[in-house]
């Protein structure tokens, strides 16, 4: 697997806004990543040094949509923690 093709987007909210001051990022991943995988694409892409990198499964929530009721596809999320005094400078605006 590519490593740009493991991470495929940053997870933007307040909470990982508030995670991000603490030095942990958030992504939305491939699939079939691994934490070994995820950290060595946020080494390679952002040259860093992931300490740790932690993966949830996010399940899909109910929705309707007029009377038909359905899922929202499910999808995996890893919060990557750097080394401390490290950011990645695409999330800080630079």
């Amino acid at each position: 697997m590519q490593y740009d093709s493991i991470l495929i987007e940053p997870v933007l909210s307040e909470k990982t806004n508030v995670l991000r001051e603490k030095g942990k990022y958030v992504f939305r991943v491939d699939p079939r990543a691994t934490k070994i995988q995820v950290k060595e694409a946020v080494r390679r892409l952002f040259e860093v040094h992931p300490v740790s990198c932690a993966i949830i499964n996010v399940k899909g929530k109910p929705k309707r949509l007029r009377s038909r009721a359905g899922y929202t596809s499910a999808w995996k999320k890893a919060v990557v923690s750097l080394a401390k005094g490290e950011t990645i400078k695409v999330f800080e605006g630079a």
